[in-house]
């Protein structure tokens, strides 16, 4: 059976390598020049299980007006006309409800927890090499009152299987002595063992070439412009290139879906949201963090991919605006340095901006819409990495 998949990210390249290895004759249509340049190029790199909470919660709504008055804020809302931010806005203010928060939270968790079946087994099948570090993630707090509330409260991640240690500071250190320098700052974290790190780009490399071997077709530098459908199934997409038929059509572009799927009548509730990140040279001369992780405090996000230490942070409301400037760096990097200031080489900075596929309610969106030959895997969030083989297999079933 033949089957497009519309975009070479993580999740199109890791769904691409299933597919082939059930024996579908797969290609794969991506507007770059291979596979990983966008969303998962240069991402967090966090295989992050135990952030599966939905952005959506009662918190939320408090956390926007703040991000208002602070010009520093890791929430960043641009200010402009924009009819598809506010239709997204209203329903993602609709999901801020304790009982949406919990729904939403466990649909992501199942599909994290099932992803993470299958990411020993991927590797294991093709000795991929991804700087994949098991040491697990710290999730770390410098507001006293905030940490209580997620460290004395019930854990809802921990009540359905996720194992979460509650360390103090002098705890993080025994496990990973770069943090001595957060002791002060942090007033503790929540550890999870088995969450991790790897580099997505080139994993999502590494699954395009495994695909191929398999006998799937990548289509790189080719745009794809609409879809082409009658009344009951898909009947091409059409790029720049010209047009590629299938039986099945998936579509995986990311941030991106919408603007295809709404070409035969299928509105997505996608919405792009900004991050950046910076990477710099480290070696055995620095005092570089193993474990990776996040301070949920301020969201910045930080961890190690071979002689790279990346850190990132933000989430930018500016549509598909992907550009940016070094000083849209200024205060992920200062919280950075204040926490590392021995990890890496400060002074040789890689940035990186790429737009998040959030959806409202925080689940991605999978299965069938409106024909009977159109999939849909996209909407993954903050989290596409750590859910992209689960996704895949789900898609593939």
């Amino acid at each position: 059976m033949k089957t497009i998949i519309m975009g070479g990210g993580v999740v199109g390249m890791t769904m691409a390598y299933f597919l082939a290895k059930d024996g579908h004759e797969v290609t794969v249509i991506e507007r770059n020049e291979a596979a990983g340049r966008e969303t998962s190029f240069q991402n967090a790199g966090l295989i992050a299980t135990a952030h599966s909470s939905a952005w959506a919660s009662p918190r939320s709504p408090g956390i926007l007006i703040r991000s208002l008055f602070d010009k520093n804020a890791a929430l960043v809302v641009k200010p402009r006309i924009d009819f598809q931010m506010m239709g997204w806005g209203l329903k993602f203010l609709r999901e801020c409800t304790a009982e949406r928060f919990r729904v939403n939270t466990l649909r992501k968790l199942r599909i994290c927890k099932y992803s993470e079946q299958f990411m020993p087994e991927v590797a294991a099948e093709t000795g991929i090499e991804f700087h994949h570090l098991t040491k697990g993630l710290f999730y770390c707090f410098r507001d006293q009152a905030h940490f209580d509330e997620v460290s004395k409260g019930p854990n809802l991640l921990a009540e359905n299987g996720v194992e979460i240690q509650v360390l103090t500071p002098d705890e993080m250190i025994a496990l990973d002595p770069a943090f001595a320098p957060y002791k002060g700052t942090v007033v503790g974290a929540l550890y999870c063992p088995t969450d991790g790190s790897g580099d997505a780009r080139i994993f999502t490399e590494k699954m395009a070439e495994h695909a191929q071997a398999k006998g799937a077709k990548m289509e790189y530098n080719t745009a794809i412009k609409a879809l082409r459908a009658n009344a009951s199934e898909i009947e091409a997409v059409i790029t720049d290139k010209g047009e590629f038929t299938a039986d099945n059509y998936v579509l995986s572009c990311g941030a991106y879906s919408p603007l295809i799927s709404k070409t035969v009548g299928v509105p997505l509730p996608i919405y792009p949201v900004k991050g950046y990140t910076a990477d710099f040279p480290c070696d055995e001369g620095h005092d570089t963090p193993e474990i990776g992780g996040v301070d949920e405090d301020v969201l910045v996000a930080w961890g190690k991919f071979g002689d790279r230490f990346r850190v990132g942070g933000k989430a930018v409301f500016a549509g598909y605006d992907t550009g940016y400037k070094p000083s849209d760096f200024t205060a992920i990097l200062n919280t950075a340095k204040a926490i590392f200031p021995n990890s890496c080489d400060w002074t040789k900075p890689s940035y990186w901006a790429c737009v998040r596929p959030m959806t409202p309610d925080g689940p991605p969106i999978f299965g069938t819409a409106k024909y009977r030959n159109f999939w849909l895997n996209t909407g993954h969030g903050h989290i596409g990495w750590t859910m992209a083989c689960g996704s895949a297999r789900i898609v593939a079933d």
